[in-house]
């Protein structure tokens, strides 16, 4: 079964992938974090065995395991495939994964919060994945309590989850505009509205790849509905702005564009080595490329699939496979398989 990140349909577009994900706490026991390893160890199994047939909500097999039993490695690998937050791929204890075969739906148990449920799309579809969260939201209520204030909500281990416990977010590809010297003060004004946007690859201020994260920063006094709606609106003006200066670009700057974007290109397909800000810089100016019809490759491609896996733990794993050494060899020698020849 394809992952969710690797279809090749509506991979055209600004929109890269969107997210729903709610956290939850059971009542009558403490959080997470006042557990014992033990203790925190028989919670995590009695959720395992509570949640076991899960699966029947979405029509998804799942698979469960320890994250003390995953190597560091391939907890990486789920963190850089949005499998798994950052708390979770740094520290490994006795808290378990329920993982969809596609990797679509995530639940944590036991970290942070008691339950972490994740759904994810490789399109714009927000409503369509709340939906899905919900009906599994409720699968779980319905075999535990949850910890709930009515005036509050939802009581989390974080304050800034309180209320609904809800994150909705929207990937975006935006090389044109973040490239602009107004970025800055366009993000800066997207916090004014209550949403963050933040660069989803790279080392501290340093985006690789071009692609941002937008989402809600409140989750108290509002529903579930207004943080959807508030996070859609806010993409959607993003994008537009990406679109315009898109066009401008292609109008003013054509030749210039067109020669970044083939020079992008043959450097991915004939370099023999590639560390991951190579790749992922030339592979944003590629999905640029094929986005405006500059590049056509002979079979489809999910350029932002590639960029998922260019990422130093999931090259790692495939490493580890094909007994390779050098591992800006190996991700070099991956993107030309992987990256189609031109019409």
């Amino acid at each position: 079964m394809l992952k969710w990140y690797q279809e090749t349909e509506n991979q055209h577009d600004v929109f890269v992938a969107s997210r729903i994900r709610l956290v939850r706490n059971l009542a009558h026991y403490p959080f997470p974090v006042k557990l014992s390893e033990e203790g925190r160890g028989e919670l995590s199994e009695k959720l395992s065995e509570g949640l076991k047939d899960i699966g029947s909500v979405c029509g998804r097999d799942f698979r469960r395991f320890s994250l003390s039993e995953v190597g560091e490695t391939e907890r990486d690998a789920l963190r850089e495939r949005r499998a798994l937050n950052g708390a979770g791929a740094r520290e490994a204890g006795t808290e378990s994964l329920l993982l969809s075969e596609d990797e679509a739906v995530s639940i944590t148990l036991a970290r942070e919060d008691h339950v972490r449920l994740q759904c994810m799309s490789g399109r714009a579809e927000l409503l369509k994945l709340w939906e899905e969260a919900n009906r599994l939201d409720d699968y779980v209520n319905e075999r535990f309590d949850y910890a709930f204030h009515e005036k509050y909500g939802y009581l989390t281990a974080y304050p800034t989850n309180v209320g609904t416990g809800l994150r909705a977010a929207v990937t975006l590809h935006l090389p044109m505009l973040s490239a602009g010297k107004r970025f800055g003060k366009l993000v800066a004004e997207m916090g004014r509205f209550g949403v963050a946007v933040r660069g989803v690859y790279g080392d501290g201020n340093e985006n690789y790849g071009s692609l941002y994260e937008i989402s809600n920063q409140k989750t108290l006094g509002v529903t579930e509905e207004e943080v959807i709606s508030l996070v859609k609106q806010m993409a959607d003006r993003l994008a537009a702005s990406e679109r315009k200066m898109k066009s401008v670009t292609l109008k003013s700057h054509r030749s210039d564009m067109e020669d970044e974007i083939f020079k992008s290109y043959g450097v991915l397909r004939y370099a023999r080595k590639l560390s991951v800000k190579e790749a992922m810089t030339y592979l944003s100016q590629v999905r640029a490329g094929e986005m405006e019809g500059l590049l056509q490759f002979q079979k489809p491609v999910n350029v932002h699939r590639l960029m998922m896996e260019v990422q130093p733990a999931n090259i790692r794993m495939l490493v580890s496979k094909k007994e390779e050494t050098d591992l800006n060899q190996a991700r070099a020698a991956y993107v030309q398989e992987m990256l189609p020849e031109l019409v």
